[in-house]
This record gives C-alpha cells, structure tokens and sequence, in this order.
C-alpha cells in the first residue's frame, strides 16, 4: 500500500514579471500619435491632478496664489511626520510643475523650430485600409522565429484564396524547402499557423481547416472527429440514419456532435479580410536638410499638460487629511511617469528612424526607390534594444519622406533572392524590375513570368519563376496571356 508524505523545499526559478509601469511603458511605445493622444487623455480622466492647459489658463496660471509654498499652514499639524509629509509633497508638487513646464515648452519650441502648423496636420491626414492580415500574421510575433520561418509563415498565408484555403495539390514541404526548411520544421510552422485566430487558416482541405478549429476535449470525442473526417459528405447532406449505422450510436448522438461541427467556421479568411478603413497621421517626417535626413516627431497634438489649480490651492492651503496626501504623491508620480515614457517613445522613434535612413541609404539619398533588405534583428543591434521594441516602434506608424507617405514597416523588406555576387536581393527590388519591364511592353508583346525571370537573371537578379508570379499577383499585374488580350 503507497503512502503520500509532504516536505518543503526551495527551488530557484527565472522568470520574466513585468511590473504594471513598464507594461505603460511599452504600451505607448506601440501606439501612433492619433492613438497616443487618445490615450493620454485617457489618463488625465484616471489622474485628477493633471489638467489640459487651455489658453485662458496662461494668465492664471502666473496667480502668485497658484504658485507653490512652504509657508506656514494657518491650519496646526497633528505631528511631525505629518508636517515633514507636507512639505515633502510639496516639494515633489514642485519638481512636476517644472516637469510640465520644461515639457510644454519643449513642444513650443520644437513645433516652431520645424514650423509645424495646423494646416500642415490636416494635409497629412490619409486614409488606409484596415488590413486584417497583417494584425493576423502579427500572432507570430509570440513565437520569436528566426526571418526566413517567419517569411514562410507569411508565404502560406498570401497563397491562400479569400476563404483561407491554400490551392489544390500545394506542397507546404516544397515551399519550405526554398526556405531552408526540413519537411519536420516545415509541418511545425504550417502547424502554428493553423492555430492562429482565426484557426484554420492556410488549411489544404475543409477536414484540415475544421480540425484546426478543435479544442483539446473535442478532439478526444471520437463522434466530432470522425463527421469530420469520415462523414463529412453524409453530414452536409442530413444522412444522419447512415451516420449512426456508422458509428453504432444513437440519432440524438449524431445530432449532439453536429451541434459542435456546426458552430465551426469553414471558410476563416474571410474574417481577415479589410473590412474597415480611418485615417493616419504621419508619425514622423523625414526631411532632407542641405546633405542630410534629418528626423522630426510629429507629436504636436500631445496635448499640454498642468496641475489642476484646485489641487494646487489644496495643496498650498494644506486641507488635504494623510489619506488624501498619501493619493496625490501617488498621481504625481503617476504623472511623472507618463511624462518620461512619452519622451522615451519620442526619442526611441527618432532613433529608429535614423537607423533605417543609415540602413536604406540607397533610398533616401540617391532617390533610387529601391530597398535592400532589412530586418528588425538589424536596427535592433544597431540601436543596443531588444527586436521585440523595434517590432513595438514601427507597428502601425508611418513616415513622410520626400518620395510619399510610407508605413514604417515597408521599410523592412526580406530577402527574395540573390546576385551574381551572391548578395541578398529585396523583394521590393524584383518588384521595382517587374514594373520596368512590363511598361516596356509594346505592341502587344508581353513579358511570361518565365521570360521576366531571364530578363532579371541578364541584371545579375537569380529569382525563381514563383516568385515573379506571386509578386505580380501582389500587385495586381494580369499574366501575360491575359495583359496581351487587353493591348
């Protein structure tokens, strides 16, 4: 007969505990300045002590009554420690006035410094469309795998159809072996991929897409799997009297099951498909000034921010009980810190900006429009950060450049091939090809996918015919049967 005993012993374990701050912290580094600016009134509703400044506030502010002081209190202390907690608060009161000021000031002179005006706000408004597939591939961000897993994670997905489906007969083994991928690893990120919400997503059959959808429970249920599998064809089609004879059970079992099935979303793409659209404002413009880019933050909708002068007057009047003393050191705090992480996102994004100028040197100071290949692991070890806070800079922000408005992320751009010397090729590159040759087609001679191929490889470009025809479909360029019949 076994016997259970109980002991106590210590273990040492590491782990990553993110602390409510540094989750703020990261929070308004990933949010465009439209969002920001929501987000940080947002804050000024949870915090009563901070204030939009209005401009009729200007003159009362300079009210010598508003101005902090350390003046005896008319009202007695209840003892020492409540006396030095007082003056203590007011001193930190003090220290945030100065925040708020030096910061206000700095947008002053940092909007008339590079001449930002409302009318300039209003002309870089554009619009976009909401892209689902991009919130959705941005799932594998979790997964932290390697550039050329997660660029063939992406290639599953664009070769999909508008319900999720990737074409007949495709081989994912093949696919991954252009990315050098075994046939093992290839099935582990098709897998992953799979599970991604919507699950079923790149899925080759219907069977495949629902079992994909399953939970853990429900693939245990050996009637769940099996109308999927092996009687889906009765099922569509209400043979539930054949199903039971299948399966050995009763019609109300059968029906129990297909309650589950029912529920299951056979055709998941289109639950990514743009179904939304709003508008962006620039968050930084990059202008060239004499030789060189020169990044500007267009954070002049970051509101102007003061202490409440009725915290200010009960403060200085010292009517505020130990509790009430103990709640605004608290927010002053708070708001010292939403300060500093605005600056720190301001000053990140600067530096990220100037790192993909440093990097797309091609782009901006030759004007060539062509990219090299880029990746977050690159600006990462350039900047001495984590690829996690580039991921978090460059998500849904855009740039103004002299050639157009661009999201921060095309500047990123992998590798579709090689040179003649070996060297990586982007995809924007090919792209930029493709175009050149099919405005050179005249007279009803058009370029094949395989023609484009050679005329690439005489420019020293090695790219595969598959991938001239998914970049063609990208950007919605006909085949060349079907471009010759419009000429």
């Amino acid at each position: 007969m076994s016997s259970f005993e109980q002991y106590i012993s210590l273990r040492q374990k590491q782990e990553l505990a993110l602390k409510p701050k540094m989750l703020q912290s990261l929070k308004m580094l990933s949010l465009p300045i439209l969002e920001l600016e929501m987000y940080i009134k947002q804050e000024l509703v949870t915090n009563p002590l901070l204030e939009l400044r209005e401009e009729k506030d200007d003159e009362d502010l300079d009210d010598p009554v508003l101005e902090f002081s350390e003046q005896e209190s008319s009202k007695p202390l209840e003892d020492i420690s409540a006396d030095n907690e007082v003056k203590q608060t007011l001193t930190e009161a003090k220290e945030l006035t100065d925040i708020l000021d030096q910061w206000n000031d700095f947008h002053q002179t940092y909007d008339a410094w590079h001449g930002d005006t409302d009318n300039d706000y209003a002309e870089s408004l554009i619009k976009y469309e909401d892209d689902g597939k991009t919130k959705y591939l941005q799932q594998l961000y979790l997964y932290d795998l390697p550039d050329a897993e997660y660029e063939f994670a992406c290639d599953l997905v664009d070769n999909c159809d508008s319900y999720g489906f990737l074409p007949a007969n495709f081989s994912v083994h093949k696919l991954g072996k252009q990315y050098g991928l075994n046939n093992k690893r290839s099935d582990e990120i098709h897998g992953i991929v799979l599970s991604l919400t919507p699950q079923g997503i790149t899925a080759r059959t219907i069977t495949e897409c629902l079992m994909a959808q399953l939970t853990a429970e429900q693939r245990e249920n050996r009637l769940v799997v099996g109308l999927i599998r092996d009687q889906f064809d009765n099922l569509i089609h209400r043979r539930y009297s054949k199903i039971g004879s299948y399966f050995g059970v009763s019609e109300e079992c059968i029906m129990s099951a297909r309650e589950q099935v029912s529920k299951l979303d056979p055709k998941p793409g289109l639950r990514i498909l743009s179904s939304s659209s709003a508008y962006i404002y620039p968050d930084v413009t990059i202008k060239k000034i004499g030789d060189d880019f020169e990044v500007v933050i267009n954070d002049n909708v970051t509101p102007n921010i003061v202490i409440s002068q009725h915290y200010r007057r009960m403060i200085n009047r010292n009517v505020l009980d130990r509790q009430a003393m103990t709640f605004v050191r608290e927010r002053i705090n708070s708001a010292k810190f939403l300060i500093k992480s605005i600056y720190m996102r301001m000053k990140t994004l600067e530096r990220v900006a100037l790192s993909i100028v440093k990097h797309q040197h091609g782009f901006f100071y030759n004007g060539s429009g062509v990219l090299v290949p880029l990746t977050y692991s690159i600006i990462a070890q350039d900047m001495g950060v984590s690829e996690s806070t580039i991921s978090r800079v460059v998500k849904h922000k855009f740039a103004e450049t002299p050639y157009g408005i661009y999201a921060l992320k095309d500047f990123f751009s992998s590798t579709a091939g090689t040179d003649d010397n070996y060297e990586s090729i982007s995809r924007q590159k090919v792209k930029s090809q493709i175009i050149k040759y099919i405005d050179q087609e005249i007279n009803g001679q058009t370029f094949s996918d395989q023609e484009l191929v050679d005329k690439l490889k005489e420019d020293g470009l090695n790219i595969s015919r598959r991938i001239i025809t998914k970049y063609r479909d990208e950007m919605g360029i006909l085949n060349s049967r079907l471009r010759k019949s419009k000429t």
